[in-house]
């Protein structure tokens, strides 16, 4: 993106990109799913690939919002877990994005996030309409943990890590493709049942310490640029607007009503990625 095209911008460009802007601030502290909305107005206004170094700049600054809100809510073991198999994730998605048509990665997100939806629901629905053990079967339960609760447990956490490092790596490409990570990850932390203050906590940590992971790699790929840290700065008071109605719209948001917004977005989000 040239220097001289912040100059060209039209007044609806440039309204355009402070709402997305106000977007990233407010999926930071109240409604993850939207940013991937700014995600997809960037990608319409600028070049698609430039696009996420412009975009990325700013999301740096409403993770900095987030931290500062929910720092304590913070899982930290969960967040040790994804540490590996993000990175592996950006190093693919770096290499892929460096090769890949804009297009095709958009619709291949877009159908791995509208699956990740069709799972979760499904997980749910199976998980509600489940009949409740009587006190006979909760006995014969007990009774044989001591026999089987070992491989039990072995069983469980290698599935636990299983989960981990797929959601992980899959959300290592995605954010690194198209600043996409959000969805993937708001579908790992549902499929967790995390509480709504624990869900942007641990959210609020991995998107810091990934986002900024990923800015040597843009660096590089040309992705972020004077020009496109000038368009941040004007932009900037945008994302802190977005942050802070954020932090008082979380307040009065309850955990189903989060749960159906994580889930309502992503959809959107996910569509718009697969028909774009």
């Amino acid at each position: 993106m040239p220097a001289p095209s912040l100059l060209e911008f039209s007044l609806v460009d440039f309204s355009l990109l402070a709402l997305a802007a106000s977007l990233v601030g407010l999926s930071k502290t109240a409604m993850p799913g939207a940013g991937t909305i700014a995600v997809a107005i960037f990608a319409a206004v600028l070049p698609a690939k430039e696009s996420t170094g412009a975009l990325l700049v700013l999301l740096i600054l409403g993770d900095l919002f987030a931290v500062w809100t929910y720092h304590v809510h913070a899982d930290w073991a969960t967040l040790r877990r994804l540490v590996p198999p993000v990175l592996a994730g950006v190093l693919f998605g770096t290499f892929f994005l460096a090769a890949a048509d804009d297009g095709t990665v958009r619709r291949v997100i877009g159908v791995i996030l509208l699956g990740l939806v069709a799972v979760t629901l499904v997980r749910r629905a199976t998980a509600t309409r489940g009949p409740n053990r009587s006190g006979l079967e909760a006995a014969r339960g007990t009774a044989t943990t001591d026999v089987a609760g070992h491989t039990g447990h072995s069983t469980g956490r290698r599935r636990r890590w299983l989960a981990t490092g797929s959601y992980g790596v899959l959300a290592g490409i995605t954010t690194m493709v198209a600043n996409a990570g959000g969805p993937v990850m708001s579908i790992y932390f549902l499929a967790t049942r995390y509480s709504m203050n624990r869900f942007l906590g641990t959210a609020a940590w991995f998107f810091f310490v990934v986002n900024l992971a990923k800015t040597p790699f843009s660096v590089s790929l040309g992705l972020i640029s004077l020009a496109s840290l000038r368009l941040d700065l004007l932009l900037a008071p945008a994302v802190v607007i977005g942050a802070l109605v954020g932090r008082s719209v979380a307040r009065r948001i309850n955990q189903k009503l989060f749960d159906r917004l994580v889930l309502g977005l992503t959809t959107v989000s996910a569509t718009y990625l697969l028909v774009s």
